[in-house]
This record gives structure tokens, sequence and C-alpha cells, in this order.
């Protein structure tokens, strides 16, 4: 498992034994590929993750200053939960919410620090990993969706609509994106064979977020894509890399409406797609619907610093919150109501700083950044509060500001020391 190329321009882990750099990596490819099936609880990412930490830990782990503000804002998120929880303590479905919203903020806080050491390599791994996670995934939804797997059907979809290896057709359509953009970014800016390959894998993966049927994920899909062609071009050295990137991207463009348009002429795709298209849905609208709960809960939150304590909501309205900043203050009052939103935008207005910044690891930073941005909107519509690959972005997403700054500073002192030198 060599990885000189990848790894070339990429600061040295605290570690430098080649066969600890090797395991350290393929666990990052395992935590990664693993993210992709959470149907059951706990998850094998849970257990990749937990087994990961502990080796890193033993092998070398360091925690570095500049993730103090998201050390503290994560922990006063889930003592603000906790608080909230107390007189709901003995239901196991909210303790188990509890330990589940500790354990993630455990990941987000281990995946900055594996990420901010051999950034470049560790990267290479976790998209790698997050791509063969996101086929199997993607494979397994399309392969429920036409009954192409004897008694798949009922596992694999949910109201007829692709699920794969999650509990929910939107949350498999959400996961795929980060990966469907690694894909793209291969399209547009490998060579011929890469590009193929990443052709195929696009495909496959944009074809199960159709079938799951999630407006938030193919809206999520166009738009990230979207903007991180933009920052690709934007940040591109040169003339023709650039001219190729809108070239391609055009041509993916026109071959995606076509296969969408043959898909479409499946009566039963159709009428799905007709249906899931449409903004008229009885759940968003009316007072108790999707937005007149939203604004009937920020009202109640203004009244209730210790909120209602997580998976009550649904006690007072019709269905859940569908909004994760709501969410965290019914769920964890005032203060997980504040902390959560902050430590959201913080890290987005921080993204944005570092989106043109010259390091050897950009082009996954715009993929993760793009992806994560996408989800920072569909917090606004939809509980994201467990999805793993949110947190699993927020960590990499530090873990890559921390690096930066380490790779900036590293590249301000050389012309010192070799003047020093002389």
């Amino acid at each position: 498992m060599a990885y000189a190329a990848t790894a070339e321009g990429s600061l040295p882990s605290i570690t430098a034994a080649p066969g600890v750099l090797a395991l350290q990596r393929a666990l990052v490819w395992l935590v990664g590929a693993s993210s992709a099936i959470v149907f059951i609880e706990p998850s094998p990412y849970e257990l990749v993750t937990l087994v990961a930490t502990v080796i890193f830990f033993a092998t070398g782990l360091r925690l570095r200053l500049v993730f103090m503000p998201l050390l503290l804002l994560l922990f006063l998120i889930n003592v603000g939960y906790s608080i909230s929880a107390i007189p709901f303590m003995d239901k196991p479905e909210v303790a188990s919410w509890i330990a589940t919203s500790w354990y993630m903020a455990v990941t987000v806080i281990f995946l900055a620090m594996v990420v901010s050491e051999d950034t470049t390599a560790r990267l290479d791994m976790l998209r790698r990993g997050l791509i063969v996670g996101g086929l199997i995934a993607a494979t397994a939804g399309i392969a429920g969706y036409f009954n192409l797997v004897p008694g798949g059907h009922d596992l694999l979809t949910l109201y007829e609509r692709a699920r794969g290896t999650f509990k929910d057709p939107n949350v498999l359509g959400a996961f795929l994106i980060l990966p469907a953009l690694f894909a793209l970014q291969s399209v547009v800016s490998d060579d011929f064979g890469k590009s193929f390959r990443s052709t195929i894998a696009l495909g496959i993966m944009a074809l199960a977020i159709l079938l799951a049927f999630s407006r938030a994920a193919w809206g999520g899909l166009v738009i990230t894509a979207a903007f991180m062609l933009a920052l690709m071009v934007l940040t591109s050295q040169s003339r023709a890399q650039r001219s190729r990137i809108i070239v391609m991207a055009v041509v993916a463009v026109v071959i995606a409406m076509m296969l969408i348009g043959v898909l479409l002429s499946f009566d039963s795709i159709s009428e799905m797609f007709r249906q899931r298209a449409s903004f008229d849905q009885s759940y968003d609208e009316g007072r108790f619907g999707r937005f007149g709960r939203h604004i009937l809960g920020a009202e109640m939150a203004l009244d209730l610093p210790f909120g209602i304590g997580p998976l009550q909501f649904h006690n007072y309205f019709p269905e859940d919150t569908h909004n994760s900043y709501l969410n965290a203050f019914m769920s964890g009052g005032w203060i997980a109501g504040v902390c959560y939103p902050a430590l959201v935008f913080i890290t987005v207005i921080t993204g944005f700083r570092h989106a043109f910044v010259r390091v050897p690891w950009q082009r996954a930073y715009l993929a993760i950044f793009a992806a994560f941005l996408g989800t920072v909107g569909e917090n606004f519509i939809i509980d994201t509060d467990h999805w793993r690959h949110f947190w699993m972005m927020l960590g990499a997403m530090w873990g890559m500001f921390a690096a930066a700054q380490r790779y900036r500073a590293a590249a301000e002192q050389a012309p010192v020391e070799r003047a020093q030198a002389r």
C-alpha cells in the first residue's frame, strides 16, 4: 500500500513507520466504506470507527489547539441534549438517542484529528472508501427497486422508493451526493481510463438518487455539483483545465438528461417522479404541515429554555420537526439550540475562507465542502441529527482547516530556513 504519489506535498503523520501508515490509511478507507451501511444499530460504521479510534490513539493521534472551538461546541450541544433528556432517560429510545449523539461528537473529533495528519493520502483513502460504499448502497437500492434480488424488494425499498442499505430513502439520496461528487470530479478532470470508470460509477449513484425519489437529494445533487464545478473552474491553474471541466460538465448534463428521459418512459417511474416532484404535498401544507410546525415549534422554543426533550416533538405535533436547527432547540433547549447552528455556520464561514487556499488536497476539499454545504441547506427541511455522513464531513472539514494552517505555515517557513542555511 505504497502511497508516495498521493501523499506528495502532504504534511507527515506524527508516526512515520511505513507499516503503521499503511494500517492507518486502510482504516480510513474502511471508515468511508462502512458509512454506507447503517440500516441497523449499532451499524458497521459505529463498530469500524470505534476500532479505528482505538488503533489510531495507540499508534499516534494529536489533538490540536485549533480544534478547541469544535470540541467546546460539540460538548455544549450534547450537554444541552442530556439535560433535556433527564425526565425521559427511562425510555430506551431516548437513552439510545443521547448515546448516539455523544458518539457522533466523538467521531467528529476523531476524524478531524485523523485528517489533520497525512492529509492528502488519508483524504484519498476516504474518497475511495466512500465511492465503494456509495456503489454498494446505490447498487442495493437499484436491485431492490427493480426486484433483481429475490425477496430484496421489501428490504431494500420503502414506500416504493429505493433505500438500499439505509433505513430511509431520503438518507440514501443524501449520502450518495458526496461519492457522486467525487466521481464527477474524476469524470471532468482525470485521464480517459479513470474518467470512463468514474462515469459508470456516477451513473449508478445518480440512478439510485433518482430512484430514492427524494426531492432534497435531487436538488442537492444538482446544486452541489454546479457549485463544486464552479469552484473547480475558479481554482484551476490552466486555461486548458478550465475548458475541459466546462466541456465535460456540459456533456455530462446532456447525457444525464437523455438517461432521465429514457427512465421516465417507464410508467411506474414516471408516476412516482411526478408525485414526488410536486410542491403540493399534504404533509408540507397547513397549520401542522412541515413549515407550519417550524413556526409553531419556534414559538415554543422561545418559552422553553430546556426544550421538550429528544424524540418528544411528535407528542405535540403530528410529525417530527423536519428541521435540524429547530430540533436542536426542542431536543436540547437553548444551550443546544444556540450552539448547534453556531457550530454549523462557523464551519461554513471558515469553509468559504479555505476554498481558494492552494493545498495539495484542494480537489477533495471542494467536493466535501460542496456536499457539506448542501447538507447544511437540507437541515432546514429535514432532521439530519444522526446522519453519519454529515458528522463525517464536519470532522473532515475541521481536519482540513488544521492541515491548511500547518501547510501554509510550513510553506512560509521554508524560504526562511533556506536563507538561514546559506
